[in-house]
C-alpha cells in the first residue's frame, strides 16, 4: 500500500449459508480486522458480510455485498481490508478482476505493505497449489486402480479414507506446531513475510512439504491454511 490508510472498508465472508447462520468463521475474521485496523490507527468506517452459496461463487455480480464495499471504498478513498486473500476469492482471474477495480485490498495475514503485484503472486500460487492437489488425488487413486483397489467397495473407499483423514491430521498438528513458532517469532519483532520465512530456516524448521528453506509464499499460505 503507497501509503497508510487513513480509514478501511472491511469485507468478511464464508462460503455456506450453513456456516453464515452459525457464525462459523465470521468471529474470526472480524476479531483479525478490528486488531490490524488498531495496530494502523485506522477505524473501520463499514463493514459488509458476505455468505454466498452455489456455483459460480467468484463471479463478482454473485457477491453484492463485495461489490457494495468496492463502492464504499472508492468513494472514501479507502483500501477494502480483509483476513484472508482467499475471503476475496480462490481463482486468479477474479483477483485481477478485483484489482482492475482500482481499489487498493489489504489482506491481515500478509501485511500493509503486500502490493497488488504480491497479492496477485500469492493468488497464483495458492490456484496453482490447488491444481497440482488434485492432480496427486487424481493419480493415487488410479494407482489404487490399478493396484485392484476397488474404489467403489466400501473396504476400498475407506482404506484410502482413513489414510487421507491420518494424513491430514498429521499435516494439521504439523502446520499448528509452526503457527506457534510464527507466533513466538512475531512477538520477537519479526513481522513481514520475509523476516518470519528467515527466522524458521534459521531455527531449521521444516516447511508442510518436509524442505528445510522457507519462501515468504510459503509462510503466507500456511498462516491461510
Amino acid at each position: 500500500m503507497p501509503s497508510k490508510a487513513a480509514v478501511f472498508v472491511s469485507y468478511l465472508r464464508v462460503s455456506t449459508a450453513k456456516q453464515g447462520a452459525k457464525g462459523l468463521g465470521m468471529e474470526a475474521q472480524r476479531a483479525a480486522l478490528q486488531s490490524f485496523a488498531a495496530q494502523e490507527g485506522a477505524p473501520i468506517a463499514a463493514e459488509y458480510v458476505e455468505v454466498e452459496t452455489g456455483k459460480g461463487s467468484d463471479a463478482l455480480e454473485r457477491r453484492p455485498q463485495l461489490a457494495a464495499a468496492l463502492a464504499h471504498a472508492r468513494r472514501l478513498k479507502a483500501p477494502v481490508l480483509v483476513a484472508k486473500l482467499c475471503r476475496l476469492g480462490r481463482d486468479v482471474h477474479f483477483i485481477s478482476g478485483l484489482m482492475s477495480n482500482r481499489v487498493p485490498f489489504v489482506v491481515t495475514e500478509l501485511g500493509a505493505d503486500a502490493d497488488p503485484f504480491l497479492l496477485h503472486l500469492y493468488a497464483s500460487l495458492a490456484e496453482k497449489e490447488r491444481s497440482l492437489i488434485s492432480q496427486r488425488t487424481k493419480a493415487a487413486l488410479a494407482a489404487a486402480k490399478a493396484r485392484g483397489v476397488k474404489l467403489g467397495s466400501p473396504t476400498g473407499a475407506e482404506t484410502i479414507g482413513k489414510a487421507r483423514a491420518a494424513r491430514t491430521e498429521q499435516v494439521k498438528k504439523a502446520n499448528a506446531a509452526t503457527r506457534m513458532i510464527i507466533a513466538e517469532i512475531r512477538r520477537a519483532g519479526h513481522t513481514t513475510l520475509a523476516a518470519i520465512a528467515a527466522e524458521l530456516q534459521a531455527r531449521g524448521v521444516r516447511t508442510p512439504a518436509g524442505r528445510s528453506t522457507w519462501a515468504p509464499a510459503q509462510v503466507s499460505r500456511l498462516l491461510a491454511a
